[in-house]
Formats: structure tokens, C-alpha cells, sequence
């Protein structure tokens, strides 16, 4: 059991998991809104074959993998911004420095004119 908790007690991975839920339910709102409307006369095609859960299945399948990515790549990009704040896009947040344990602030370098960041105590 410690060992459970400990791993929910990671941000970066409840980060993910929380996204992956969130992917995972669009993913099952799709497939049954795609049943409902029965666009093309797909779910007709679906029942009538011998095995429709296979095709129901790998639809299932693909639209997690669609959805769940796309939700847990843009929590990623977010990270750092407060999404809360009003305007156009939000203010930038200092992350901290132990969503990976031993990783160190590096200065970068801007090149082409873009300008120079460096933040000390995030990534």
C-alpha cells in the first residue's frame, strides 16, 4: 500500500493520470455520440458484423490514444502558466524545481533574436 501512495503522491504522474481520465471520457463521449447520430450508417456497419465489439473495441482504442495524448500533452505545455488568469493567455508561474528529482535550472541561450531566459529554481 505505501507503495501506491507513493507513486499517487507524484505530481507529474497524478498530472498525467488526471489528463489521461479526462482523455480517456472524451474518447467514450465520442464513440457513443459516433453510435448515436450513426453518421454514414456506421453503427448499422458495426452490429452487423459477426463480432462487433472487435470493431468497437479498436475504435475505442484509437480515440483513447488520440485523446488521452492530446489531453496530456497540452497539460504538459500548460505547466508553468496560470490558466486562471483573465487576458490573452495567462501569466507565466515559477514551477518547482521537484517534479523531477536531481534535475538542475540551465540558462538558455537565445539564438536568431529571440530573447535570452533564465530562470533560477525551475526548468
Amino acid at each position: 500500500m505505501p507503495r501506491r501512495s507513493a507513486l499517487l503522491g507524484q505530481p507529474l504522474f497524478r498530472l498525467l493520470a488526471i489528463n489521461l481520465a479526462i482523455g480517456v471520457m472524451i474518447a467514450a463521449l465520442l464513440l457513443g455520440g459516433l453510435l448515436y447520430l450513426n453518421p454514414g450508417h456506421l453503427r448499422d456497419l458495426i452490429f452487423a458484423d459477426d463480432s462487433p465489439g472487435t470493431a468497437l473495441g479498436l475504435l475505442l482504442f484509437g480515440f483513447v490514444v488520440t485523446f488521452g495524448s492530446a489531453a496530456m500533452g497540452s497539460a504538459i505545455m500548460a505547466m508553468g502558466t496560470d490558466l486562471r488568469g483573465g487576458g490573452k493567455g495567462g501569466k507565466k508561474l515559477e514551477l518547482p524545481i521537484e517534479l523531477i528529482p536531481g534535475a538542475k535550472a540551465v540558462p538558455v541561450r537565445a539564438e536568431h533574436g529571440a530573447r535570452a531566459v533564465r530562470r533560477h529554481g525551475s526548468l
